[in-house]
């Protein structure tokens, strides 16, 4: 109890600004992890955003390379993300709507490739650059700037998503409906694509790379099972997000443990439990 206690007075106090980070991270991240989330687990396109997500590593070798060897003075590793991901989100994009059988063999490049470029950037450049950090995250490093990037952020999602909601809607369920009544479904789709690439460069310095793809579909998943429709996916599994978020960041305060991976773990958890009890509920129903 005692434990819980210190957690929240140095969430509250001024001489912790990192606490009061984490926690507004949490919450702000769990709107991407939400709207974009629901978005992209009904139009069953997470293996396109975990290739996207894996992939910005090369971008962020490469930035980390060019930085530190003086040939690019001060770039950010975020900008080196943000132009693999997009290029990233454009081949996976352009392939999946002109080749289908090749889409797997694609996404699986992209993934690999990606991941090996920045591997190979990293190993030479100057000083040790420890990869873990991007690949696993770590919500107590956010800063007051990716604060505002990730507000930014959550306000362009939420202005599109209420903007382009029956369009979103319409094609996320019935694409080939979609384009019959006139809605440009190849437009829609690289553009959710190109935004989520630009929110998985920003949220993997929440959760990290490798985990980035699990909380845009968990907190979504474990909505749908509540869910009516595809609004109210987005505002559960926003809920949901920010739940496991702030969970996770008070276990792995007090049981000192990362807090990427405890947000994860009680995601799955969560979802796992209600994935087993939707069976157990229709599997009585059908005895009955």
């Amino acid at each position: 109890m005692s434990n819980i206690q210190d957690f929240f007075s140095m969430l509250f106090s001024p001489d912790f600004p990192f606490i009061r980070n984490a926690f507004f991270a949490g919450v702000l991240s769990s709107v991407l992890f939400g709207v974009l989330g629901s978005v992209v687990t009904v139009k069953r396109i997470a293996g396109l955003a975990g290739a996207i997500s894996h992939a910005v590593l090369g971008g962020i070798g490469i930035a980390l390379y060019l930085s530190a060897t003086g040939k690019v003075p001060g770039l950010s590793p975020m900008v080196g993300a943000i132009i693999f991901a997009l290029l990233s989100a454009g081949i996976i994009g352009v392939v999946s709507l002109r080749s289908k059988q090749r889409e797997d063999t694609v996404i699986q490049a992209i993934w690999a490739i990606g991941m090996s470029i920045g591997v190979l950037f990293m190993a030479k450049t100057p000083g040790y650059t420890d990869p873990s950090s991007y690949l696993f995250g770590n919500i107590l490093l956010i800063t007051s700037s990716d604060l505002t990037l990730l507000a930014l952020l959550d306000v362009i999602v939420l202005f599109l998503a209420w903007r382009f909601y029956p369009q979103i809607e319409a094609t996320a369920f019935d694409e080939e409906f979609s384009q019959v009544r006139g809605i440009p479904t190849k437009t829609v789709f690289l553009a959710i694509l190109s935004i989520t690439a630009v929110a998985v460069v920003l949220l993997q310095t929440f959760v990290g790379i490798v985990m980035v793809i699990a909380m845009l579909t968990l907190p979504a998943g474990t909505a749908g099972y509540k869910a009516k429709n595809l609004a109210s996916m987005m505002i559960f599994a926003t809920l949901f997000s920010f739940l496991f978020s702030f969970s996770g960041l008070l276990i792995g305060w007090i049981v000192d443990l990362p807090v990427g991976a405890m947000v994860v773990v009680i995601a799955g958890a969560f979802f796992l439990g209600r994935s087993a009890g939707d069976v157990i509920k229709k599997r009585r129903i059908g005895r009955d």
